[in-house]
């Protein structure tokens, strides 16, 4: 495949970083050489966004654009100063290279907000021998992010005799004791049951009706933290994959319901499941301190980002809130 001239290489819009691998919203006519070597370049234009996963390493964040990178540098001058307006130099969270490359290593939320790179060299006229000194600056929004945590919110119908049924409240707690019984392995639970009774009036069958259930199945059954022995940080890669898991099992459930209802609700036969009727929407939540925004944080939409100062996240919503007087000045505010 051609590959661009450096000189249409300039930006990189936003940068992933998770468990030691990059993903990047690319525009056309960037090179994906630039993700495999775990590098962002800078842009004098603007400011350049970069997400962290929490307790990784970021990517080395380039004190240069690109096009200036395929060129000869004279005499080069790096000073990387941190949100805090510090020199960055020597510090012991930071690799920093003596090409101009910073690493910031075991990222925490306080670790977010603003980190420039002032860049100075020399431009020397090739027929006089005149010294420019020239400088340019580059400033990196890096920001600290978590996955989200997943929940399923599952719909379900029944059909049944008769909307005043005492058998119907009975079957509810019956089929969530079953649904319990089969993710429990996952630490996995079903909450937020709930049902209504219609009646319906078809064509071909006349007047009908049907229970309308939902719940939720959450991966944080009592004993869920047991899971995360031994994951050092964040258990969401954990919890994520079990309750994905426990919803497909719940669907492989109700798909063969039919043969369960025979053989489990001997005691309400009248009621049966209504076939397809089953779908299952996954749900997102946000640590707090942490929300999802697809405008300020478009090529990270799906993650949950630290929110920034003004705003804070009290629980596990995913957006975060705007401080209403008191301005909160920190990353990652679970309050005003």
């Amino acid at each position: 495949r051609p590959r661009c001239p450096p000189g249409a290489l300039l930006g990189l819009a936003a940068v992933v970083v998770a468990a030691g691998w990059v993903r990047a919203e690319q525009k056309e006519e960037q090179s994906i050489d630039l993700i495999g070597k775990n590098e962002v370049y800078g842009d004098t234009r603007h400011e350049v966004n970069v997400y962290v996963k929490v307790f990784t390493n970021s990517p080395f964040l380039v004190c240069m654009d690109l096009a200036l990178s395929q060129e000869r540098i004279i005499d080069p001058n790096y000073l990387w100063t941190g949100p805090d307006g510090r020199d960055l130099q020597g510090q012991s969270y930071v690799n920093l290279t003596e090409t101009g490359k910073l690493m910031v290593m075991g990222f925490m939320v306080s670790m977010s907000g603003a980190y420039t790179c002032t860049l100075s060299h020399k431009v020397i006229e090739t027929t006089t021998q005149e010294e420019t000194e020239m400088v340019e600056a580059y400033k990196f929004m890096v920001y600290a992010y978590r996955e989200a945590d997943h929940a399923y919110q599952v719909s379900v119908r029944f059909s049944t005799t008769g909307c005043k049924l005492r058998s119907n409240g009975l079957f509810i707690e019956v089929l969530k004791k079953i649904l319990n019984s089969t993710i429990s392995h996952l630490t996995c639970h079903i909450t937020e049951a709930s049902y209504k009774c219609h009646s319906i009036r078809t064509p071909k069958n006349g007047l009908q009706y049907e229970l309308f259930v939902n719940f939720l199945v959450n991966p944080f059954a009592p004993g869920w933290e047991g899971v995360c022995h031994g994951v050092l940080y964040d258990c969401e890669d954990v919890t994520n994959r079990r309750v994905r898991q426990a919803a497909e099992q719940i669907g492989k459930f109700f798909h063969q319901l039919r043969h369960v209802l025979k053989h489990e609700f001997q005691a309400v036969p009248t009621i049966q499941y209504v076939d397809n009727s089953f779908s299952m929407t996954p749900i997102d939540s946000c640590q707090p301190g942490f929300g999802k925004s697809h405008h300020t944080h478009q090529n990270c939409a799906s993650c949950c980002v630290v929110c920034g100062p003004g705003t804070y996240s009290p629980n596990n919503e995913v957006m975060c809130r705007t401080c209403a007087r008191t301005r909160a000045r920190m990353y990652g505010a679970k309050s005003c």
